[in-house]
């Protein structure tokens, strides 16, 4: 009896399949649910978690860092595309930027109709962190969202459905046409076909493809969630999507350990990071931003830009780096009026920290505790998390998609919008790329834009792609061949971590972290690489994708285990070809080519790639920028 025989297949057809259960992709929710109910048609979402709390958002938000505030005529589209192609150092699809912008403020707005708390001045308008963040109690904020999708999909009926605890490995497909997808419950001995006639990937970004800072007794803390394992990346490029940015990774600087937001602090406490001697490098090191004009001297400083400064005080062996949340609190304090309004502004600055981290990281509030740190009195170390992989925020790596019709030039618009070059097959959240500084807002509506499109594709698409079920077959064995691995050998030692017949997949893990870690500018080697480094890095994925064939899984969380470590191979592997094709530095700070260690001019342009389904080859190419709002 094969393992296979023991895994029920379920069968579901569906018209629009939506694959995740984050913010972009309760978004699509959302917004199908409306233009699904006027043509009669079905919508199905799958997520590998519960929609409460999964995504970026699971733990909580303590601001939401885009609402541009259209109808106040303060901020325009143009300031907004602006800022984010200046963070990115140029590399940004202006109307993807701005087809998210001109729609997100909508989107908070049912936010705090659905019931999220949004900060409130005396005059009744939106606090502020920064000209593009608005602070909100946002620890209920996914639940809150997640709530509303679900109610969408109810009003739908029995054309309305979401699975749970559901994983997605891969896709189906019908030549160049997304057919659906296919997975299997991790709670239940069920395998999942998936038929669709148009699919929406909104999987989330990539976390652990490097090694953490946290390891040990702190393996699994991250910035980004853990489980955010490169569904999106895997889904969109084994069906042979064009992907671009792959080369951007986002390295956030945080509080040390818990990675605690320090967003507020800069923005909203306007608190400055120092070396260990208390000197501000921001000022001190200001020439060097010289060296790369001209986002070097644009306002503010792009996010890789700081980062890179502060690498070089710890190059230089001053640090610790402080966060002087001490001082911050100080210069607050001090523009009182009189004592008892003093003490009152300190008690509300003192909650205001701790109540930061309690909507979005209560592992830092813990540490803080553990470590007897008082904001308002000592400042907290801050250092540079291990790299990321994500299309919403300050990092652009996804799949190249369609843009919209009325600001879109043709060279960036082939079909639907949010549509990859896959016929079929739509991306948003951190599944899309080239469209830095969504957020959570932003990849909320991104859903929505995505999803009234995949729709209308239903529509002019109305037939259901073929699938082979000889091809089914084969690829439930492939699926469940880690159980098959492991029940055939597991006799072979007493310790199941130690056979020389398979691999576990934490053992996987964590030797491709070590790779990318050592030879892709991971932590261990301030973020610095090179060719020689790059190619030895390729030879040795080479050998880990051989040895795929011996993962082996216990039971059904084990075999997501080996599934996910797949997943991110590939954003590994697209990731250093894309890196070592850009024969630049564009964004020190993130990562360094000690070969190539300055900007220039002709690599000014999308870096883009595509692994080939026919052929198994890797095509990469560029892609030109074109600036559509000056």
């Amino acid at each position: 009896m094969e393992i296979t025989d023991n895994f029920e297949t379920i069968e579901v057809t569906t018209d629009l399949l939506i694959l995740g259960g984050g913010m972009a992709a309760c978004g699509a929710a959302f917004e199908a649910a409306h233009w699904a109910k006027k043509h009669n048609l079905k919508v199905t979402l799958v997520d590998k978690a519960a929609m409460d709390r999964s995504g970026a958002v699971a733990m909580g938000l303590s601001a939401i860092n885009q609402y541009i505030g259209l109808k106040t005529g303060e901020n325009t589209l143009q300031d907004y595309v602006d800022y984010v192609k200046n963070d990115l150092m140029g590399i940004v699809r202006d109307d993807l930027v701005a087809n998210i912008a001109r729609h997100v403020d909508s989107s908070v707005h049912l936010f705090e109709k659905w019931g999220l708390p949004i900060w409130k001045d005396e005059q009744g308008n939106y606090v502020n962190e920064g000209r593009w963040q608005i602070m909100i109690n946002g620890e209920s904020y996914k639940t809150i969202v997640a709530e509303a999708a679900k109610n969408a999909l109810a009003e739908l009926g029995k054309n309305g459905e979401y699975y749970e605890k559901v994983f997605i490995t891969g896709p189906l497909m019908d030549g160049n046409r997304c057919a659906g997808a296919v997975g299997f419950s991790v709670r239940e001995n069920k395998f999942y076909v998936f038929k669709a006639k148009s699919v929406l990937a909104a999987m989330g970004g990539t976390v652990h493809v490097f090694k953490p800072r946290s390891v040990g007794e702190g393996l699994g803390r991250s910035w980004y969630p853990p489980f955010n394992s490169g569904a999106s990346t895997y889904f969109t490029l084994k069906a042979g999507a064009e992907m671009t940015c792959q080369e951007i990774r986002f390295v956030p600087v945080r509080f040390k350990d818990a990675y605690g937001p320090v967003g507020a602090w800069f923005l909203l406490f306007k608190a400055k990071a120092t070396n260990a001697m208390g000197e501000d490098y921001m000022e001190t090191r200001a020439d060097e931003l010289n060296n790369w004009l001209p986002y070097g001297k644009v306002k503010p400083t792009p996010a890789n830009l700081r980062n890179y400064l502060m690498m070089l005080e710890v190059n230089e062996g001053k640090h610790p780096i402080y966060m002087r949340t001490d001082e911050a609190i100080r210069e607050i304090v001090k523009k009182a009026e009189d004592e008892k309004t003093a003490k009152r502004t300190l008690k509300k600055l003192e909650n205001e920290a701790w109540e930061d981290f309690l909507d979005m990281t209560v592992s830092q509030a813990l540490l803080w505790a553990s470590t007897n740190v008082k904001p308002e009195e000592q400042p907290s170390e801050i250092a540079a998390c291990e790299p990321y992989f994500i299309g919403s925020h300050s990092g652009g790596s996804g799949a190249w998609v369609s843009g919209p019709e009325d600001l879109a030039p043709q060279e960036y618009r082939w079909d639907f919008p949010n549509m990859t070059t896959v016929q079929g097959l739509f991306a948003a959240g951190d599944a899309s790329g080239a469209s830095s500084h969504k957020f959570s807002s932003g990849s909320f509506t991104e859903g929505r834009i995505a999803a009234k499109a995949a729709i209308s594709f239903c529509v002019d698409f109305p037939d259901i792609p073929s699938i082979s079920p000889t091809a089914v077959e084969e690829i439930k064995a492939e699926i469940f061949k880690p159980l098959e691995t492991y029940s055939k050998f597991k006799d072979y030692s007493i310790d199941p971590n130690i056979n020389p017949n398979f691999v576990k997949p934490k053992m996987f893990m964590f030797r491709l972290q070590k790779i990318m870690d050592e030879y892709a500018g991971g932590v261990s080697n301030a973020f610095r690489t090179s060719k020689p480094l790059l190619e030895k890095g390729l030879e040795l994925l080479r050998f880990m994708r051989e040895d795929v064939e011996k993962l082996a899984a216990e039971d059904t969380h084990e075999l997501m285990r080996c599934w996910e470590n797949i997943h991110r191979i590939w954003q590994a592997e697209s990731h250093i070809r894309t890196i070592l094709f850009r024969e630049e530095t564009r964004w020190p700070g993130y990562y360094f080519r000690t070969d190539f260690p300055k900007m220039k001019e002709e690599w000014k342009c999308f870096a883009n790639c595509r692994w080939n389904p026919e052929t198994g080859d890797w095509e990469m190419k560029k892609r030109e920028i074109i600036d559509l709002i000056d």
